[in-house]
């Protein structure tokens, strides 16, 4: 087995602002959620955001980078399908992702145009809005899959928001019929309550005849079930999931492993920034269940993992601080 985690998704270079809930009643953005934009709203957006605030910081994101690049510093060996451009954004994304020991398929041949930025809005409150411009990842094609290193995983993880893009919903659904051709476990996670509210037709699309592991939040569970009560969603759930973990912010999370329902106890933290909590959660769980532990334990280095995320700014937590975690293993 070459890689605990082979994961596919957006390739984002994420820039990070720290603003006021004020600035969302001018610009007419919807807090709180992921939209996506054309390049020309990122650019004036871009400007007047680094002149009123100033950029807090810049890293190689996307919801499934961030996960696989957590579970990679706990010290997964990982894979990560995904697709920038020939441009000075997509040499700081290969590099970061590199440096974070996550090997890729892309290399110096990288397709012309231009490589895809989230602009995250952080707000006092801690809640995160993000817009964003896919670019040259929204042709995120089949072609870009490494069908070796896949077959070589213990899971596939494929990211919810790749519903967006008709060549990467297409890529995603080939990466889980892969998994199943290789025998290999499909894990997935919805990403964000917009895309199981806006697309559910194309993300019950990705999840085909089911998964192996589920990860979702309290919301997006209620929206894909249709349930009013979470007992109600856990239980429409294990159609479509063999296992699953859904988090519950401050209250913490459950984890279904197929026979028995861990509540997963919080770790009360001063919310800075909820940018990349939930990946972080994805990325812990992941590095635990194919390191030898159940899903209690899993459940609780991911609550420990995302709670610390939450406590500082940014998507993820530097190398080092990786490490101490396990010891609630």
């Amino acid at each position: 087995m070459s890689y605990h985690i082979y994961g596919i998704g957006n390739a984002l270079v994420d820039k990070e602002f720290e603003v006021d809930d004020a600035f969302f009643a001018d610009a007419g953005i919807e807090k709180g959620m992921m939209t996506l934009i054309e390049q020309d709203q990122l650019a004036s957006m871009l400007d007047i955001l680094q002149n009123r605030y100033g950029l807090k910081k810049r890293a190689c994101g996307g919801s499934a980078a961030n996960t696989i690049i957590g579970a990679s510093y706990f010290g997964a060996r990982t894979f990560y399908t995904c697709n920038v451009a020939n441009d000075e954004a997509g040499d700081f994304y290969i590099s970061d992702m590199k440096a974070a020991g996550v090997d890729t398929n892309m290399g110096d041949n990288r397709d012309e145009g231009v490589t895809g930025k989230c602009v995250v809005m952080v707000t006092p409150d801690a809640e995160r809005t993000m817009n964003t411009y896919l670019g040259i990842t929204s042709e995120l094609h089949q072609k870009h899959i490494h069908e070796d290193a896949l077959a070589q995983s213990e899971y596939v993880y494929i990211e919810g928001y790749l519903v967006t893009s008709d060549t990467s919903r297409a890529a995603a659904i080939q990466v889980r019929e892969l998994a199943r051709k290789h025998g290999v476990k499909v894990a997935m996670t919805f990403s964000d309550p917009a895309m199981v509210q806006f697309f559910k037709d194309g993300v019950s699309e990705m999840i085909g005849d089911g998964v192996d592991l589920l990860f979702c939040n309290e919301q997006e569970a209620m929206l894909y079930t249709g349930a009013d009560s979470l007992p109600t969603a856990i239980d429409e759930l294990k159609a479509v999931a063999q296992t699953f973990a859904v988090t519950l912010g401050s209250k913490g999370a459950v984890a279904w492993d197929g026979s028995q329902l861990h509540h997963i106890a919080p770790n009360n933290v001063k919310a800075v920034d909820s940018n990349g909590a939930g990946d972080m959660f994805a990325g812990a769980f992941l590095y635990a269940i194919t390191h030898g532990h159940d899903f209690a334990a899993a459940g609780r280095l991911a609550s420990l993992a995302s709670a610390t995320v939450v406590g500082q700014f940014g998507p993820r937590l530097d190398a080092e601080q990786h490490a101490p975690l396990k010891d609630v293993l």
